[in-house]
């Protein structure tokens, strides 16, 4: 379920989103990241992932995320989930002035996927980072770097 613009503004202000992040590992034992050009987040490497809708169940947002995000779809049964996470932003999608609080399920998946056949809505390029480059990196945002730490 989608919302218009205005109505999606009102519940982030007052609400938390629920989201999936995908933690994609690669057979070389590298994290997938893309560079983010929408807030929040916008100009950071970031894992792929999005919000859950409305009415959707976590495993149909999951199915849904995988081919949006990596353009292939994917069974949940087909990642290990590696817990909740929060993340809280001093923008969102819209405004510089309104914050967004991100409930993030995070799960890993262990797959190889070609760079230059991902979608480029979330993110203008894309990137394989070994753990250590992924952590040592100013520029691989913290809330993706909190993946790696647990």
């Amino acid at each position: 379920m989608y919302l218009e613009e205005k109505k999606f503004i009102d519940v982030i202000t007052a609400t938390p989103l629920i989201s999936i992040d995908l933690i994609i590992k690669n057979s070389q034992n590298q994290y997938l990241v893309g560079l983010r050009h929408n807030r929040p987040a916008k100009g950071c490497w970031f894992v792929p992932g999005g919000r859950i809708r409305k009415d959707e169940s976590i495993g149909s947002a999951f199915l849904r995320l995988t081919m949006n995000e990596l353009g292939i779809s994917l069974e949940i049964t087909e990642a290990n989930f590696i817990g909740p996470y929060e993340h809280f932003y001093k923008d969102s999608f819209s405004n510089e002035n309104i914050s967004t609080h991100y409930v993030v399920l995070g799960y890993e998946i262990n797959i190889d996927v070609p760079l230059d056949e991902l979608p480029q809505e979330q993110h203008s390029q894309y990137c394989w980072f070994t753990k250590e480059e992924l952590l040592a990196s100013d520029d691989v945002h913290i809330n993706t770097k909190n993946y790696l730490l647990n």
